[in-house]
């Protein structure tokens, strides 16, 4: 006996999955969302231009000095308005060389604190383009008077002045002795400080393009040795802690030791020296240039607590 076959009625229409066994898709299907197993498309065809390389130099801008050392490049892949930009080369010599695709690209050097950048072009073919670099430099050193001061003692921190304020950005601080700083033209505001306590100098300077600007604050100040003694040029003490005061009381620097060394500016001190529970005062002076020793006496007759004001005598050692 004969399975009885559906007929196909002339006009009716197959199933969707039947057109599609077949490879079509009728017109008047209805969508049924996307085919996860659908034709993919071709891959994109590569560029017909090969890889170029680019060089790149860079120059003081107004006087067209290059500049050879110093400098970090960075190649960024440009990819239009609101897209992260990404690095496709890096390089620290005086005249990169970058292998390429063709396309859009932005060059930017950095010297110092000063940079540039241009937008690139590239074809597939070699190219090279210069960037100009509006900068100058810093080198500062400190002195007192005629001499001076070491470079492992003064140190010197740089600003970008901000509005009324002088000290509004810091650029760079700990900076040395005969350090080149490079920094983009304008005017700077430096503060010097020698030593660890309040012996500070400050100036504008100005950096011109192209050019080193040298210059030497001069600080008025001293290096004391403090020294508390039984008499005057006997060893000192070890253990001592010492406070040196303003007139009006506030702090400029603690020290402990027999005989540590501060270096403060030009003024009128107060020197606190604690031992065994014993507390001396003395009044000094700092003059520009005179480095010299302050000794408290330690006399047994003077002694007093630490909680009185007494004031036992003192000699100040020359």
């Amino acid at each position: 006996m004969l399975a009885a076959m559906p007929l196909a009625l002339p006009g009716a229409l197959l199933p969707v999955a039947a057109f599609a066994q077949q490879g079509l898709v009728p017109s008047n299907s209805p969508r049924l969302g996307p085919s996860i197993s659908g034709p993919t498309l071709p891959p994109a065809l590569p560029s017909s231009e090969p890889d170029a390389q680019l060089t790149l130099t860079a120059i003081l801008s107004g006087v067209g000095t290059p500049l050879q050392d110093g400098l970090v490049w960075r190649i960024f892949d440009d990819r239009g308005e609101g897209a992260r930009p990404a690095i496709v080369g890096r390089s620290n010599e005086a005249e990169p060389h970058f292998t390429l695709p063709p396309g859009a690209y932005v060059a930017t050097v950095t010297y110092g604190f000063a940079s540039a950048s241009k937008r690139i072009v590239l074809g597939g073919q070699a190219a090279s383009d210069t960037l100009r670099v509006a900068a100058g430099a810093l080198r500062l050193s400190g002195a007192v008077g005629d001499t001076k001061i070491p470079p492992d003692q003064v140190t010197f921190s740089v600003f970008v002045p901000v509005g009324t304020n002088s000290e509004g950005r810091l650029v760079r601080s700990e900076i040395h002795t005969g350090e080149l700083l490079r920094l983009p033209e304008g005017t700077y505001h430096v503060v010097s400080t020698y030593g660890e306590s309040n012996a500070i100098q400050r100036a504008d300077l100005k950096v011109e393009n192209g050019k080193v600007t040298e210059a030497t604050l001069n600080h008025r100040a001293a290096t004391v040795t403090l020294k508390l003694v039984a008499a005057p040029g006997s060893e000192a003490f070890a253990g001592t802690a010492f406070s040196v005061l303003t007139p009006g009381g506030d702090t400029i620097r603690e020290a402990i030791g027999a005989f540590p060394q501060v270096t403060l500016a030009e003024g009128d001190y107060v020197l606190i020296a604690r031992h065994d529970g014993q507390v001396y005062t003395h009044e000094f002076k700092v003059e520009s240039g005179l480095d010299r020793d302050i000794e408290v006496l330690a006399r047994t007759d003077a002694k007093t607590d630490a909680k009185t004001d007494t004031k036992p005598e003192a000699t100040q050692g020359n």
